[in-house]
């Protein structure tokens, strides 16, 4: 999809000239599970995004249809009936009741969205959605939000309507992605820096097709966890554990939140090692970060599943491949790996190959570029 060919289509069907707006999806390097605990993250924005034109309309309703979907729905404005549905509709509406409550009135419009990130990947469909649904409807009103806020408002929208008590890396970096480097973000103080990304290597993202029905209520409750685990051990999140301090405290913990505060506590030491390691441009210290970030979010964890850890292995035994690991909130999605250029090919057909005989499943597997964020899209 492109701006050029979603304009065109709005125009056949409203006869209408609108607005294009879109947002990235993201590939998180390394660091999941450490954002609600106020850590640190590597993401990068990647070129698959989420794109909405929109057009005003007289009513003081939203009319948004989904290309992907072939569904369309349609809610009244500032009428305070809104409901959940459990449906892509409450990434929309959620947004546009959000943006009402923090002051941004929002008028009449018809949205028609095409999202190129695929559902259930890991790669954050829902925050490129709402970060590109919230542009449009922002600018359709005569509206503009700060990249931060915008940031902060689709993530408000997806914790109290969509109900995901996501952290805030997805929406930030559909907001401030840069192309051709990752992010390294502090969730607690929202700094940021850029890490440019070697030149001779690429990321590769290996959907497994799978996604298990116990994701959403299993990522919240290893919030919980982590939330239950940060007041035990008197801090007001795990960011503020050590090492140190989490090797003498463990035995204050029951079992399963002690393994849940070692992931938390291990993983943001790995983040800022790997991205050291990108800096120099040290790839085999950076894979060795995602291999073991990989093992702690199985087993210390445990959001990882039989499709996940068998990508993760058919690929760490290709060559040139520095390392693998699951990305995103876990049970089903996708594979990120860091691959050579000149093994790159080689690496498609023979993970390809691997999964389908394993699992009779025939995996997606994509060649991510770190993106900008979002953006209108003018021509």
């Amino acid at each position: 999809m492109t701006g050029r060919e979603l304009r065109e289509r709005f125009r056949e069907r409203f006869g209408l000239e609108p607005r294009v707006f879109r947002a990235p999806g993201r590939v998180n390097l390394i660091g999941d599970h450490t954002d609600y605990s106020d850590g640190f993250v590597l993401p990068a924005a990647i070129h698959l995004a989420a794109w909405v034109a929109v057009a005003a309309r007289p009513e003081p309703a939203v009319l948004a249809i989904s290309q992907n979907l072939a569904d369309e729905y349609a809610f009244s404005i500032g009428n305070g009936e809104a409901r959940r549905r459990g449906a892509w509709t409450d990434y929309v509406e959620g947004v546009a009741v959000t943006l009402g409550k923090a002051g941004f009135p929002i008028t009449g419009g018809v949205l028609l969205i095409d999202s190129e990130v695929p559902i259930g990947a890991g790669l954050s469909s829902s925050a490129s959605l709402e970060v590109a649904v919230a542009s449009a409807l922002l600018a359709n009103s005569g509206q503009a939000a700060e990249p931060l806020e915008l940031a902060l408002l689709c993530q408000r929208a997806e914790n109290e309507f969509a109900g995901m008590r996501c952290g805030i890396m997805d929406q930030f970096t559909a907001c401030f992605g840069r192309r051709g480097s990752a992010l390294l973000l502090d969730c607690r103080t929202l700094g940021h820096w850029l890490v440019p990304l070697p030149s001779g290597v690429r990321i590769v993202v290996c959907n497994t097709m799978v996604r298990h029905t116990l994701a959403g209520s299993e990522y919240n409750r290893r919030r919980e966890d982590c939330e239950t685990a940060a007041r035990l051990l008197g801090v007001k999140a795990l960011r503020d554990v050590s090492a140190a301090d989490l090797a003498r405290r463990a035995a204050d913990l029951p079992e399963q939140l002690a393994r849940r505060a070692r992931h938390v506590v291990t993983e943001n030491a790995r983040v800022r090692q790997a991205a050291d390691a990108l800096r120099r441009g040290d790839c085999t210290a950076f894979g060795s970060s995602m291999n073991e970030s990989h093992t702690s979010l199985r087993d210390d964890f445990e959001v990882s599943c039989a499709e996940l850890d068998l990508m993760a292995e058919l690929a760490r035994r290709q060559p040139g491949v520095y390392g693998a690991r699951m990305t995103g909130g876990g049970f089903g999605g996708s594979v990120v790996s860091l691959v050579e250029d000149q093994h790159v090919n080689r690496f498609l057909d023979e993970v390809t190959a691997g999964y389908r005989a394993s699992t009779g499943i025939a995996p997606d597997l994509t060649i991510c570029h770190a993106a900008a964020g979002a953006e209108e899209v003018l021509g």
